[in-house]
């Protein structure tokens, strides 16, 4: 008698035998005992149970139950991505769009007043820096902010979270709002939410501002010493009219390359600094979907940040078409 054995090992450990209906139960006895151990328990399948795999596999049904969860793009009958699922978490079970819902308000909270603040404040740091290039503004300011980029935003997080809130207990030391939140007065919830949000946005904004600073002072003294700065000067142009209408457009272009580019890390946030200040943010939930091994949840993240590049990047075309002097729309 011909046996087919499948050695397919599922998350119980089972293995499928296929044998005759005929087969008597001694028999069937007998083989489960052979093959059954420590790691592996044996399953008779009869072959009308082969008939109606063999007809699932036709069909396209037979999708593992632990890979039924996790994002397809298109399975007639089913949710898939272009359904608008990205399947189930393992460890919430819940749908992984809404988890990814709850959190990004709060990265995106973080993220666009730090773009706020880095943009307004590096760009006229910037201008700043070039017009008063080897004064002592620029040397009080490079140090200022050197010092800055030099301290990584986590390492930050932890001082401030142990000076500034246990010792001095001026600042909260976890979460994004208080429990209370919904009993406070409009004003009080904004002042309640940015008491939380003081110390999370410092790191945020530390390790930033000298890169930009720098790219914007560097793109204007080179704008500065071009040679259609110095005409516009020599036919009666102000100073200050060369500078901002002539060198500023010209210099703001590589800025405007980066607000693209930033917009992965304004939603996706910081792990780290959410991680430090317990803040359940979308950086937070990556972090814990890979400790936990969620691999759903990871899946349905990186599909999520691929198509946040895909528009950062138009974004950023969209911006240097708008400050570039050279493109017109029509």
């Amino acid at each position: 008698m011909n046996l087919r054995v499948d050695l397919v090992k599922d998350g119980k450990g089972g293995v499928s035998i296929n044998i005759p209906e005929d087969m008597k139960e001694d028999q069937k006895k007998i083989l489960s005992e052979r093959i059954s151990n420590d790691h592996w328990n044996a399953r008779l399948v009869s072959t009308k149970e082969l008939s109606r795999r063999w007809q699932k596999n036709a069909k396209g049904l037979d999708v593992p139950e632990d890979l039924q969860e996790r994002a397809i793009l298109y399975r007639s009958g089913r949710e898939g991505l272009l359904q608008g699922s990205l399947g189930r978490s393992d460890k919430y079970g819940e749908s992984i769009i809404s988890l990814i819902q709850q959190r990004i308000p709060i990265s995106l909270f973080f993220g666009l007043i730090s773009m706020i603040l880095i943009y307004g404040i590096c760009i006229p740091l910037g201008i700043v820096k070039a017009i008063k290039h080897r004064t002592w503004i620029d040397n009080l300011s490079s140090i200022l902010v050197f010092s800055g980029y030099a301290i990584p935003g986590y390492v930050l997080g932890s001082f401030l979270l142990v000076f500034l809130g246990a010792n001095l207990d001026l600042f909260p030391l976890s979460g994004f709002v208080s429990e209370n939140f919904d009993e406070l007065s409009t004003g009080n919830k904004i002042l309640d939410l940015f008491h939380h949000a003081a110390m999370p946005l410092a790191c945020y904004l530390v390790g930033s501002f000298a890169f930009m600073t720098f790219m914007m002072k560097n793109n204007l003294m080179d704008n500065l010493a071009a040679d259609y700065v110095r005409t516009a000067i020599s036919k009666g142009a102000s100073y200050r009219t060369a500078v901002f209408h002539h060198a500023f457009r010209n210099s703001i272009i590589p800025i405007a390359t980066t607000i693209g580019q930033n917009i992965t890390l304004i939603v996706g946030g910081s792990f780290l600094i959410e991680t430090i200040f317990d803040i359940n943010g979308f950086g937070l939930l990556q972090y814990n979907a890979i400790l936990e091994k969620d691999e759903p949840v990871v899946l349905g993240v990186l599909i999520i940040s691929a198509a946040l590049m895909l528009l950062g990047n138009i974004i950023s075309d969209l911006c240097v078409a708008f400050v570039d002097p050279r493109i017109r729309f029509r």
